[in-house]
């Protein structure tokens, strides 16, 4: 481990040797602007928009190594940044957001919850969800897969967070979540922010959006404590929970704080998800006619949890459309005191920006990081890669809580949806938005056809 001393000698990032107007314009791309800012500074460099007293520096980071020094350490160096701020102030404590401090009980909690075990029992869901998409479709033609992806996940999301489908709801949740997502990322990436009290009619609309949203969580949870029968299962989870040192169960307003940014991050992630990969093997016909013979030979029913061991192949692409388009293009971290970063210092009170995206889109890790290639996670590739290579739910302690959970429900849905119909991608790009995670900019225009009898669930 660094020693203080250590730190103190090390030089500083270099800075970024942008202009002004090009680094605002790559930071608000939080995407692909990443590869604008390694490429005019490195790996580690440092971005500063004025004195230090106005404007704190913030230091990009996107090497392997850089990453790891981030998110790797056990210790108490760094807080959540002005992004989770500004959604704890809107949609109160949750796991996503909590300092350090109270964060390590509500994840004690939370986490035997999460276990791979524990997420068969809530996670069965999307094999069904597909599958009524599917049926949907018909004898096939034209498809948005944006706008039915993200019906699948509402759907399931629905089913396995609060008992109910959520498309049944879509006015109170997607819309709000939209608004909620969008306004706590660009007031957390605006230079010079209105101050909380002041009124605002972007702030009003953010906070009709979470009280939309918290009415639903809320009457579902309400429902739960009357009904402890009801088929609402991570709702019951949740009421169940119990921190395993104190024996402390979380309150009503911290089970709907944590469902409301389930539901936020996990819609958005999960269908971005799905639509990426869905459009990949819409243009790689070799790939997907393997996906779609690996999911037929389970057999001619509904796929479940207990099925994700035998679809191997299946969960190689989908590794590799979460390598090429993270659900989190990036993640922040605030220093709280001196660190080293990659070989470098980073000044108490930087923004520490790592780029996962960049990481995701490096030659010097990922050869022709452009080219689709579910080859790249075989398990032997896997197992001889290095952890900080592949990061697309981040790392460390204060990773996501849902991976597991969303791999297992994004491979049965893929899995799913490609035994059942042939798909032919009709847009050579894939645009999206960056709001808050990873988000479509549909719509994404896809060809499907029904599979043979033999090749899929009819």
């Amino acid at each position: 481990m660094t020693t203080t001393t250590d730190v103190a000698s090390l030089p500083l990032a270099p800075r970024n040797p942008l202009s002004l107007r090009e680094l605002v314009k790559a930071m608000r791309d939080l995407d692909t602007g990443q590869l604008v800012l390694r490429d005019a500074g490195g790996p580690i460099s440092r971005i500063q928009f004025g004195p230090r007293w106005l404007f704190p520096p913030a230091v990009s980071v996107f090497s392997p190594e850089g990453i790891r020094d981030v998110l790797g350490r056990n210790d108490q160096f760094a807080e959540r940044c002005l992004v989770h701020d500004e959604v704890r102030h809107l949609g109160g404590d949750s796991l996503f957001v909590l300092p350090n401090a109270p964060w390590v009980p509500r994840k004690r909690a939370l986490q035997p919850v999460f276990t791979p075990h524990n997420v068969r029992n809530f996670g069965g869901h999307m094999s069904r969800a597909a599958q009524s998409v599917v049926a949907d479709w018909g004898g096939g033609g034209e498809v948005d897969l944006d706008v039915d992806c993200r019906k699948v996940t509402m759907r399931s999301l629905g089913r396995s967070v609060l008992g109910l489908d959520l498309n049944d709801r879509a006015d109170a949740i997607s819309g709000p979540m939209h608004t909620a997502s969008g306004y706590t990322t660009d007031r957390a990436l605006r230079p010079v922010r209105a101050p909380r009290w002041l009124p605002t009619p972007a702030r009003a609309r953010a906070r009709a959006a979470v009280a939309t949203m918290r009415r639903v969580t809320n009457d579902m949870l309400q429902a739960c404590r009357a009904d402890p029968t009801r088929d609402a299962p991570l709702v019951q989870a949740l009421i169940a929970a119990r921190d395993p040192e104190t024996g402390q169960a979380l309150s009503d307003e911290d089970i709907c704080n944590d469902l409301l940014i389930f539901m936020l991050a996990g819609h958005d992630t999960t269908a971005t998800a799905l639509t990426y990969a869905l459009w990949a093997l819409g243009h790689h016909p070799d790939i997907q006619d393997r996906v779609a013979a690996e999911a037929a030979a389970v057999g001619d029913r509904e796929l479940a949890p207990a099925d994700v061991g035998a679809l191997g192949y299946t969960v190689q692409v989908l590794r590799e459309a979460l390598r090429m388009c993270p659900p989190a293009a990036g993640v922040g971290r605030l220093a709280v005191r001196d660190i080293a970063v990659g070989g470098y210092r980073v000044q108490a009170g930087s923004l520490v920006l790592v780029g996962i995206y960049a990481l995701h889109h490096d030659p010097q890790v990922w050869p022709q990081p452009e080219v689709f290639d579910p080859d790249r996670f075989t398990p032997e590739a896997v197992k001889a890669r290095d952890r900080w290579h592949f990061a697309p739910f981040a790392g460390g302690a204060r990773s996501c809580i849902g991976e597991h959970f969303a791999m297992l429900e994004t491979t049965l849905a893929l899995a799913t949806i490609v035994r059942a119909v042939r798909l032919r991608s009709r847009d050579a790009d894939f645009p999206v938005d960056v709001p808050f995670t990873t988000v479509a900019k549909g719509p994404i225009w896809a060809t499907v056809t029904p599979r043979d009898r033999g090749s899929g669930l009819r």
